[in-house]
């Protein structure tokens, strides 16, 4: 087998994760996050490749421009933050700690000397494995050389790999053509200019047909478009310029022993007391225990006895948590078909059997968790087969999936291999390693040992993981949150999971047939204003026979034809009765589809829809449904509201339906502390009328119901931190009226604006905002160089307290009126929560009752200083109680 050398670019590496981690520092101040991701992303690449040497290249200097053979040619590239240059001596110190080798050259920047040690690799019959951002060294890909690129995601860091063959598929030029592309196109990340008016698929098209800038040249009068010809002929020295700036130096002057890039025990304990000291302590881990690493990962014992079972729980019973799996039948999701268990170093699963039945297994499971912990990663899900424990113990159970979710919101997805690299240090093979493409259940059945591996290591880590997840929650004041909010809703969230909301599927099909005679119409409709027949769901038809046929002023062109987006057909929707049609046609054939026609296949064999209700996946904490997302059903049209006469309660049964009233503004008035709202909210005042009178200078009984309507879009778009441009649209009113309305109502509630601005003061220095209950919202954008990213970062910082306070109050009250129903011995129950909304499927005798519970436990969930207030209403289908 051959050798492999892994090549990191460091300042690279160091950039990306720099920009793509929230901020962290150390209790003495210092920034860490490039590092951490630094290190991260080194782990992972050690894990994936089995290389024997490895080599971290660096700029002798931190790069201000990037070109030492055109140093009067400074290109637009801006200084490196404080931030990250005080990291660079940090992952140099660390990376010379693990006795990794570092390359550097005075007068050569990284890729150059990368460029060199890979053709030194080459020569030796070696494969070669660079890691870097900058696309530059695609031009290095070869059929031994791979070129490694990670680009961060909101689920994660996911890296591109590039052979020769990736780069020809992906760039449609080859590896060498690279430096030809960039000379045309330039490239803004590392200021290679290009030449002006050629874009990356003219610069394509003209290397992929005369395969250089200079056999180009020589057939410039052939080049189309004549843009691109005229621009050649006119810069051709600046391409050369470009090109030469895109070419990576080979043949550097450096003294490169592969011998000293030997890849030796990393972790060592100088290392060790530096992640200390960084407060890595995720990391820790692979430093600490690196002697006895062989203990996890061992043989994987499969159960098939009871007392096999009950023998492994004796061996394990010393330690104080253990961490479960479930796999559940899919064609009869209460069918168990085998469990994941992990105490210390010992892993097993215990499949069902004849001789190790599924209540054997529960009820084994059931007496342990009397006394002992049990981490179950997703936990809401395998509650069916912990009922019991969940009844009786249900602070015996945890889920570090949540409290990873409360330590970074902004991932939204939280699978057990990243849980265990950010909370074990450990990278423990995932779901696709061991499964490939096939399901859980599939696996199980073709390949059991892969998922006997699989269920075992989501045990390791949700057992493993547990201590470092409770202790960042502790440091980062967040353990009441995951104990007292997050953890017991997911027990909330499992009964209203299990309850479901019937549907009744004969109305359901009449509802479809009504809107599609409707569209039908509607399309009819269409056809005669555009005076042709065209398919009306194509945007580029659509935006032709709008524009260019119909003259419909405002449909800006795109590179893919004219926008015909919701917001720009309603901007010009006054041109032309056909938009009005179109939007029409767009809401209700979406609702045919989404809804009428899409809901039945959600109808389960009991009649009921068993939605899902997501945890884990907004970054403000707000629930959100899925399977099917009953939260998105259209309620401001009436066949959009129709569509809940579908949704009704069982036999002997009622809905009670009750809704916060314009929680987030109450929420506002507590958090902003302004006494003139607070004032308005303690007279039991019509609140937007209020707004009306105070911004608008108009007595308050001359307020006209338009002058309410667009008070309450003010009042609504300070909580979303709306600009003038925004509101101007919102109101059709000009931009400047529209500011000199914010400017009013701030003048009016000046604790609105004091608070909205120390808001945004407070994420720029601690990277973050927070609720009222301490829940975490990062705010990475406004780091960003980007204008408009950090604009939309100001307003996550006005919005995420606000917005996540309430949705923290909601959480409260629903934990409350779940469980207070049942201790009351009650048999109506909580099934479905929309936004502010609760809904109780209530027996009727117990109807007064259950109001008054939905009264006192929504409106007592927080102590603000405005009342909270509830709007309640009964009714026998959803659409009646709402």
């Amino acid at each position: 087998m051959k050798e492999k050398i892994i090549l990191i670019d460091g300042y690279s590496i160091l950039h990306r994760t720099f920009y793509g981690i929230p901020d962290l520092t150390n209790s003495e101040g210092l920034h860490t996050n490039a590092v951490y991701g630094f290190m991260n992303i080194l782990f992972r690449i050690l894990e994936e490749e089995d290389a024997q040497y490895l080599a971290v290249a660096f700029d002798v200097h931190a790069p201000t421009f990037r070109h030492r053979k055109y140093p009067e040619y400074k290109g637009t590239r801006k200084p490196m933050p404080d931030e990250l240059r005080e990291q660079i001596p940090v992952i140099k110190e660390l990376l010379e700690a693990m006795g990794i080798c570092m390359i550097m050259l005075e007068g050569y920047e990284a890729d150059d000397l990368i460029g060199t040690v890979s053709r030194m690799a080459e020569e030796r019959g070696m494969q070669v494995c660079v890691l870097s951002g900058d696309r530059d060294l695609l031009q290095l890909s070869s059929d031994t050389t791979m070129i490694r690129v990670p680009k961060t995601k909101r689920t994660g860091t996911e890296i591109e790999n590039y052979h020769t063959a990736d780069v020809i598929e992906k760039y449609q030029v080859t590896p060498a053509q690279i430096i030809d592309l960039k000379g045309l196109m330039g490239d803004s990340s590392d200021n290679i200019p290009g030449i002006p008016g050629v874009g990356e698929k003219t610069a394509t098209k003209i290397i992929a047909e005369y395969g250089s800038i200079e056999n180009a040249y020589a057939h410039a009068d052939e080049i189309k478009p004549n843009k691109a010809r005229t621009s050649l002929l006119e810069h051709y020295d600046l391409a050369q310029l470009s090109k030469e700036l895109a070419t990576i130096d080979r043949h550097a002057p450096l003294d490169f022993a592969f011998e000293e890039a030997r890849i030796g025990d990393l972790y060592t304990p100088q290392a060790l007391v530096i992640c200390k000291r960084l407060e890595f302590r995720n990391m820790l881990s692979r430093f600490e225990q690196t002697s006895d690493s062989g203990k996890d990962g061992g043989e994987i014992g499969i159960l098939t006895q009871e007392e096999e079972l009950r023998s492994f729980l004796a061996e394990i019973t010393d330690e104080e948590r253990a961490g479960l799996s479930f796999l559940p039948d899919p064609e009869n999701a209460r069918q168990l078909l085998a469990a994941g268990l992990c105490a210390g170093g010992k892993m097993a699963v215990a499949s069902v059997t004849q001789d190790l039945t599924q209540e054997m297994i529960c009820s084994c499971l059931y007496g342990f968790l009397q006394t002992h912990t049990g981490c179950v990663i997703d936990l809401k899900e395998s509650l069916q087969f912990l009922e019991g424990t969940a009844a009786e113990k249900r602070e015996n159970l945890l889920d570090p999936a949540i409290g990873a979710y409360l330590i970074n919101p902004l991932k939204g997805a939280y699978p057990y291999d990243d849980i265990a690299k950010d909370f074990t240090g450990k990278m423990v093979p995932s779901r696709v390693e061991l499964l490939g493409k096939m399901s859980p259940a599939q696996a199980w059945r073709e390949n059991t040992e892969a998922c006997a591996a699989f269920l075992a290591w989501q045990a390791w880590t949700a057992q493993h993981s547990m201590d470092a997840v409770l202790s960042r929650l502790e440091e980062t004041e967040m353990a009441h949150l995951f104990r007292e909010i997050e953890m017991p809703l997911a027990f909330t969230l499992y009964d209203m999971q299990k309850e479901g909301i019937a549907v009744r599927g004969d109305e359901l099909k009449r509802f479809s047939d009504s809107l599609q005679e409707r569209i039908v119409v509607l399309e009819g409709e269409i056809y005669e204003l555009a005076g042709e027949q065209f398919n009306i769901n194509s945007p580029k038809q659509l935006g032709e026979i709008l524009a260019e046929k119909m003259g419909i002023k405002g449909l800006k062109k795109t590179k893919t034809g004219y926008s015909t987006a919701a917001d720009v057909l309603e901007k010009a929707a006054g041109q032309s009765p056909v938009i009005g049609k179109i939007l029409e046609y767009r809401q209700l054939t979406k609702l045919k589809s989404t809804y009428a026609d899409g809901l039945p296949a959600f109808i389960s064999e009991d009649g009921r829809i068993h939605g899902k209700f997501n945890q884990t996946v907004t970054a403000t904490g707000r629930i959100s449904s899925a399977d099917p997302n009953l939260q998105n059903i259209p309620v401001r049209t009436e066949l959009g509201r129709e569509l809940r006469k579908v949704f009704v309660p069982k036999d002997g049964c009622v809905f009670v339906d009750a809704d916060y009233s314009q929680i987030e503004l109450r929420v506002l008035a507590h958090a902003s502390g302004d006494e003139k709202l607070i004032e308005a909210y303690a007279q039991s005042a019509d609140i937007h009328a209020i707004t009306a009178s105070q911004v608008f200078h108009i007595p308050l009984d001359e307020v006209t119901p338009l002058d309410r309507r667009n008070a309450k879009a003010v009042n609504f778009g300070i909580v979303y931190g709306i600009s003038s441009f925004g509101l101007s649209q919102d109101l059709s009113i000009s931009r400047k009226e529209a500011q000199e309305y914010i400017e009013q109502y701030f003048m009016t509630y000046p604790g609105i604006k004091r608070f909205l601005d120390e808001s945004v003061e407070t994420a720029k220095q601690l990277g973050y905002v927070k609720t009222l209950y301490g829940r975490r919202r990062p705010v990475p954008e406004l780091k960003s160089s980007n204008f408009m990213q950090r604009s939309f970062g100001e307003r996550v910082a006005m919005n995420s307290p606000i917005q996540g306070t309430a949705a923290d109050i909601i959480k409260i009250a629903m934990i409350a009126v779940h469980d207070r129903l049942i201790r009351e011995g009650l048999r109506s129950r909580l099934i479905l929560q929309i936004h502010d909304e609760l809904l109780v499927e209530t027996v009727a005798e117990e109807t007064e009752q259950v109001k008054r519970i939905l009264r006192e436990e929504m409106m007592g969930a927080a102590d603000l200083k405005v009342a909270l207030e509830i709007d309640m209403h009964t009714g026998d289908s959803w659409y009646e109680a709402k």
